[in-house]
């Protein structure tokens, strides 16, 4: 499924990604997420509250069989994905909150994830081997460190590595549109509808359980889409990474089915996310409260 040259293509994709991520930190984005406990506990809950729940419900209801439900697990449980970021600009949604969330869920999520995928692959009684999934999360922070140190040392080589980051993780979605489909076709006819359904539900039901909660806590209209963004679009480019890296070649293709299903439909599912909450969006929302929620 995926053979030695796409996992070093998917390595190097990786790597590049999460270094244009570190090129947009600097050490004042963490005092003011320390300063901003409120948006924190948002992110952390939305994030590894919610997604990780609705995975779980998703593989227990539905019909899949034992290692397509550890792909589900796998992708509910990841950090919020970079897209996020461009589909909250174009929403109309507060960027400067999408680029806290997704910054916050992917540093926490070294620490969490592992418990979250120990926790509920127990509940569904599979087994995922937990040690490799640490160790390839902490071998990605390298990457985030060397852009942190790329973004100190001179601002415009950080901007480059940061918008690098940003275009590869749509490039992605094209290669795996142009790579991967074409050579696993007859195993996508042979999928079965439940897979298909935790591959969208996964996406539209997080951005409606995100919206509501931000609307229930009576947060601005903007703040509240941006919540519903990056609750519902996860890092797929890491979840296929993980499996790719941990699970055996004949065993990855069914693992994987869902994260790779996941990420070419939440681009179609934000879009049309997107479109809906452009045409929401009012005049009087423009002005946002003082305080970024």
């Amino acid at each position: 499924m995926v053979g030695p040259l796409e996992q070093a293509i998917l390595a190097a994709m990786i790597f590049v990604i999460m270094l244009g991520m570190g090129a947009s930190l600097t050490p004042r984005d963490f005092v003011l997420a320390f300063r901003r406990p409120y948006g924190l506990l948002i992110g952390l809950v939305s994030q590894y509250g919610f997604m990780p729940l609705i995975g779980f419900g998703l593989a227990s209801i539905l019909p899949v069989p034992p290692v397509v439900a550890i792909g589900i697990l796998i992708i509910s449980c990841m950090p919020g994905g970079t897209t996020s970021n461009m589909f909250t600009y174009f929403s109309k949604g507060n960027l400067a909150l999408s680029l806290l969330m997704t910054v916050n869920s992917t540093l926490f999520g070294v620490l969490l994830i592992p418990l979250l995928l120990v926790l509920y692959a127990g509940a569904l009684e599979v087994d995922i081997p937990r040690e490799n999934v640490i160790v390839t999360l902490v071998l990605l922070l390298v990457p985030v460190a060397i852009g942190m140190g790329l973004r100190k040392m001179n601002a415009n080589v950080g901007a480059v590595a940061e918008f690098g980051g940003s275009a590869l993780g749509l490039f992605f979605i094209l290669f795996l549109v142009v790579s991967w489909i074409p050579r696993n076709w007859g195993f996508l006819m042979e999928t079965g509808w439940a897979t298909y359904a935790a591959s969208i539900g996964l996406g539209v039901i997080g951005m409606a359980i995100g919206y509501g909660f931000a609307r229930a806590l009576r947060l601005h209209p903007r703040n509240a889409r941006t919540i519903s963004l990056e609750t519902g679009i996860q890092n797929g480019p890491l979840a296929i990474a993980i499996i790719a890296f941990t699970w055996p070649a004949d065993e990855a293709q069914a693992v994987m089915a869902v994260p790779v299903l996941y990420s070419l439909f939440i681009v179609i599912v934000s879009t049309a996310v997107t479109l809906i909450f452009r045409r929401a969006n009012l005049a009087a929302e423009q002005k946002l409260p003082d305080g970024l929620l």
